[in-house]
């Protein structure tokens, strides 16, 4: 099994994401000073997803970090399966991607921010004024690793990440 890292990697990001600039510029930076090369990779379709994932296979780029966007979200079923199909090791933005055979999230609990918006809606619903309350954040981040796609991969996951990850799917 194989836990060396990896030459080439790549980000999908969502180009009409209004944050989606500044997260290639950090991403690219972030590769750079880890020596690696690194590629941006665009989609805001299921059409540019599946365009994206020949890209990722002509260019022989061996891992995939995925934005935080909804059009991701929506479409994680159709990602996983690319990865999956395609043996290319995965990072995502939500256990759901996971949940669904993915090899590892890292990101916001979706659930809890759900709840958190909720909670917001209600004291502008009870009648406090938008522009008074604070702006609120995420406050629970997880990590999430799926075992059995990261055998399926051949990668060997070290003991150290596994213990500091909130969920472990075997």
């Amino acid at each position: 099994m194989s836990s060396l890292p990896v030459a080439i990697g790549a980000i999908l990001i969502n180009p009409t994401n209004p944050v989606a600039e500044s997260v290639a510029r950090d991403a690219r930076e972030a590769a750079r000073s880890l020596g690696l090369q690194f590629h941006v990779l665009n989609a805001s379709t299921d059409q540019d997803i599946d365009s994206a994932f020949a890209g990722l296979i002509q260019q022989r780029i061996g891992l995939l970090l995925v934005m935080a966007d909804p059009v991701f979200l929506g479409g994680r079923l159709q990602l996983v399966a690319l990865a999956s199909r395609q043996a290319i090791p995965a990072i995502y933005f939500a256990r759901e991607f996971v949940a669904a055979g993915g090899l590892m999230s890292y990101g916001t609990n979706i659930g809890a921010a759900y709840r958190q918006a909720g909670q917001y809606t209600g004291k502008i619903l009870k009648g406090a004024k938008p522009a008074d309350l604070p702006v609120e954040q995420p406050t629970k981040f997880e990590l999430v690793i799926n075992l059995k796609t990261a055998k399926t991969l051949g990668l060997e996951v070290p003991h150290s990440l596994l213990t500091r990850a909130d969920e472990v799917i075997e």
